[in-house]
């Protein structure tokens, strides 16, 4: 099991600005069913896509800016983190991941 601490976007607002006015890259998780994109980001992330139990339904390691990732609609549940944490964490597919929010 993984365990990632990371900040919950909860409002819209919130989700759809996600991590495009942030200078680097930090744990965030929302929830959203229609796919990301990293339209005018800096960066590059990595993307976890959780189903309810926790459990990795599909990555995106190293998803360069101005790029979209989409993925099975049945699943709400994301993850934006720092280029480099899936291959570091050693997070697969099928993996488990508990979160633990930030205040």
């Amino acid at each position: 099991m993984h365990v990632l601490r990371v900040k919950y976007l909860k409002s819209l607002r919130q989700a759809s600005l996600g991590l495009l006015a942030a200078v680097e890259a930090y744990p965030v998780f929302f929830k959203t069913r229609f796919g990301i994109h990293t339209f005018f980001m800096k960066y590059s992330i990595d993307v976890l896509i959780l189903d309810k139990a926790g459990r990795v339904i599909a990555l995106k390691e190293n998803l360069k800016p101005f790029r979209i990732f989409l993925w099975n609609p049945l699943f709400d549940r994301v993850i934006e983190l720092p280029k480099g944490t899936i291959e570091s964490e050693r997070i697969q597919t099928n993996s488990t991941v508990k979160l633990v929010f930030l205040a």
